[in-house]
């Protein structure tokens, strides 16, 4: 990974207890690395909160970051911590605007490994157009941490045609995903083992904001219900739709959008994609009136070109996912019992 912005000089290679003492190696590392490359008139102010001015409904999201290894194909916790708060908010149907960010650090992390981090977290959060205004850094003692954790805390404004509700479902209703499913979970697992493919697996991570409102300005209420499926996968947002809409949920399996090399990837791990997470990708409950259309303006949209309709809400088998298979049988699709995949985001 190419570094975006040159390391300034700093008297120190790794970062140490003393940069979370609060003392000078803390202002050190905060002044001339966060700060510096974070810079914003609310985060200037370099108060413990943040103040700004906030009119009609707003959405609030927290999150924290844990995934291992901290660097995998296609990113890194740091842009993985910006984006997944800026679509949990997306998936309320609103506009992320400001955000915390908070480190947890493990003593003798390389200071050059966290500056390409903090790059990644200034390049996400610019191009989801959000501010970061406010945060905390915390040391631990080294085999305390794996390296580094991120917590974020993000407001955004509610687009005034969303209405995002699982309420909202109803019988007939178009179940629609963003893109192509398991690309994140398949490319950590894949470099945990060590294996190496044909063609190349990175991570989806991916911010959504600006797709899910382009979306909200021209299908507005239509648009019945947003989720990303992240850890569990598809399947287990699908289960949660059809539990907490009391619905039934039906899907076709040669419907599902998967990468040919994830899909070969899965097969080697033991992996069912339907499980997998995700965290560039959204799933959509919309009208059937506006499904074709929905599809189509998506496809024109960042992250959308592999758009497709999936499946559909039904008032029969409620709280139940049933999977046509592409040879015409079909099955239950329960939700993941246990963990698949660890430390995953």
């Amino acid at each position: 990974m190419e570094l975006q912005c040159p390391m300034p000089k700093f008297d120190f290679d790794v970062i140490t207890l003393g940069h979370g003492s609060g003392g000078i190696l803390t202002h050190q590392l905060l002044n001339s690395g966060v700060f510096a490359l974070l810079a914003n008139p609310l985060l200037d102010e370099k108060h413990d909160g943040a103040v700004f001015e906030a009119n009609g409904k707003i959405a609030f999201s927290a999150d924290s970051y844990v995934v291992s290894p901290i660097f995998f194909p296609g990113g890194n916790i740091g842009e993985l911590a910006i984006n997944g708060t800026v679509n949990d908010l997306a998936m309320c149907g609103a506009a992320a605007k400001y955000l915390s960010l908070s480190f947890i650090i493990e003593e003798g992390l390389p200071m050059i490994d966290f500056w390409k981090i903090l790059n990644s977290i200034q390049q996400a959060a610019s191009d989801a157009n959000v501010h970061i205004v406010t945060g905390d850094t915390k040391v631990v003692e080294k085999g305390k941490g794996d390296g580094i954790f991120i917590n974020t805390n993000g407001i955004g404004f509610l687009h005034p045609e969303a209405s995002i509700h699982v309420s909202n479902i109803k019988p007939g209703d178009k179940i629609i995903i963003s893109g192509n499913i398991a690309s994140h979970g398949v490319a950590i697992m894949s470099l945990r083992q060590g294996l190496e493919f044909e063609s190349d697996i990175i991570s989806d991570t991916a911010n959504l904001n600006h797709t899910v409102i382009a979306l909200l300005d021209q299908f507005g209420q239509q648009i019945h219900f947003l989720r990303d499926p992240t850890r569990g996968g598809v399947a287990t947002v699908l289960n949660e739709i059809a539990k907490d809409s009391n619905t039934g949920v039906n899907i076709l399996q040669n419907k599902l959008p998967v990468d040919e090399g994830v899909s070969s990837a899965c097969e080697i791990l033991g992996l069912d994609p339907l499980y997998v997470a995700n965290e560039g990708i959204f799933i959509a409950i919309v009208a059937v009136d506006v499904a074709d259309d929905f599809v189509t303006a998506l496809k024109q949209l960042p992250f959308g070109a592999n758009a497709t309709t999936i499946g559909e809400i039904t008032d029969q088998h409620p709280k139940q996912v049933i999977l046509k298979s592409s040879i015409g049988g079909s099955r239950v699709v329960s939700m993941l019992p246990g963990e698949q995949l660890p430390r995953i985001c």
